[in-house]
């Protein structure tokens, strides 16, 4: 029987592109599943380029690797974590496979693996394309810094679904992404490109933007978007793609709880902040999780009590204070969150009373809200 392109695919790779683009879609790849393809990686050989395909049936990733030689054309779909751990064990600058059938001969220098893999024909076959054209573009660095400042505050598996992605809004040239968990809310605003009167809004889960986020390595490469019914496309450059389920439903109502009526407000250093809520969190437990934060006009102190552990304090001078004195607590992994992605030397905070949202603001484009916590007293 005459040997078909799919059973005869060989290609020789550069093994460290090949190791990103292996890492980048094992984290689209389900780790455990009943359908063996879908933790799989679809490779496909055509015209001297080679695509990867992984799909968990939500998200669907398309990239297209460089530094390929192609010698024959075929397709292969390989178990996407062994594959990646054969490829990251080799030292080899470059790597050879070489599909029989359905069994894939990885050879290096000094090594060879055969690893059985499924027919590709298998993979499922849903396209990488939309039917809509794309709405807008926004570049790799501005979308990266939007959703690295939200993503951190969705909810993981809460039944109230919108919680477990991100927002998206555009009105014109103008962007919003908003997250919450119910607890705390992140907010940031930022600009695109396309018609001025174009008026979007969906809901992106969570993984999704979490491997988008990793392929915005150039922050002046652009990102083309388009939406088709329930779907969300991202083209970054020319060498990615994502199309992604988009979560139904509405997202919770927000603007009107936003303070807006602070009469307290101090400047901190972010670095030193953050060291500080770190040192006092290490006297907290499950039975008391949060820290009380006293402002005044000589800065803040930052104390914990746990029983049978001890207490911590700690303070931290101002940069600037402004209002009345205010103690209130928060819960400290909170705080850290925010200031891990904070990407300026001073942040802002904003009270109105001790059982009042706080708001910590990080330059003109970013907000924070957080829900205060009771200590036991």
């Amino acid at each position: 029987m005459a040997t078909t392109a799919t059973e005869s695919m060989k290609i020789v790779c550069d093994r460290t592109a090949l190791v990103d683009s292996l890492t980048m879609a094992s984290s689209v790849v389900m780790s455990r599943t009943t359908v063996p393809v879908l933790m799989c990686v679809k490779l496909s050989a055509r015209d001297g380029t080679l695509r990867l395909w992984a799909t968990d049936q939500d998200i669907r990733l398309s990239l297209v690797l460089a530094s390929v030689e192609v010698h024959t054309d075929g397709d292969a779909l390989i178990p996407a974590d062994k594959l990646a751990q054969i490829v990251r064990s080799c030292d080899d600058t470059t790597l050879t496979i070489e599909m029989d059938k359905n069994v894939a001969l990885v050879r290096g220098e000094d090594a060879k693996f055969r690893v059985y893999g499924y027919d590709p024909r298998e993979f499922p076959g849903e396209s990488d394309k939309t039917d809509a054209p794309t709405e807008f573009e926004v570049s790799a660095g501005s979308l990266r810094r939007m959703i690295s400042r939200t993503v951190f505050a969705t909810a993981s598996d809460n039944t109230r679904y919108a919680f477990n992605g991100v927002l998206l809004e555009r009105k014109g040239r103008r962007l919003r992404m908003v997250a919450t968990d119910g607890r705390r809310l992140a907010m940031v605003r930022g600009d695109c490109s396309g018609p001025a009167d174009g008026d979007a809004t969906c809901i992106i889960p969570t993984k999704t933007l979490n491997v988008l986020n990793r392929l915005l390595d150039d922050p002046d490469s652009g990102v083309r978007i388009s939406r088709d019914r329930n779907r969300i496309r991202f083209e970054v450059g020319e060498t990615a793609v994502i199309v992604s389920s988009l979560i139904e439903g509405n997202f919770p109502p927000f603007d009107d709880v936003l303070p807006k009526d602070h009469d307290r407000r101090g400047t901190f250093d972010t670095s030193e902040l953050a060291a500080a809520v770190k040192r006092a969190a290490l006297l907290t437990n499950e039975e008391s999780k949060g820290v009380k934060l006293s402002f005044n006009a000589k800065g803040v102190t930052i104390s914990s009590r746990a029983a049978e552990m001890g207490d911590a304090e700690v303070h931290l001078p101002a940069i600037s204070w402004e209002g009345a004195d205010i103690e209130i607590a928060f819960n400290p992994a909170y705080i850290t969150d925010v200031l891990r992605i904070a990407d300026t030397s001073e942040i802002a905070i904003e009270m109105k009373g001790p059982n009042r949202p706080g708001v910590v603001k990080i330059g003109d484009d970013f907000t924070y809200v957080i829900m205060p916590v009771s200590l036991p007293t």
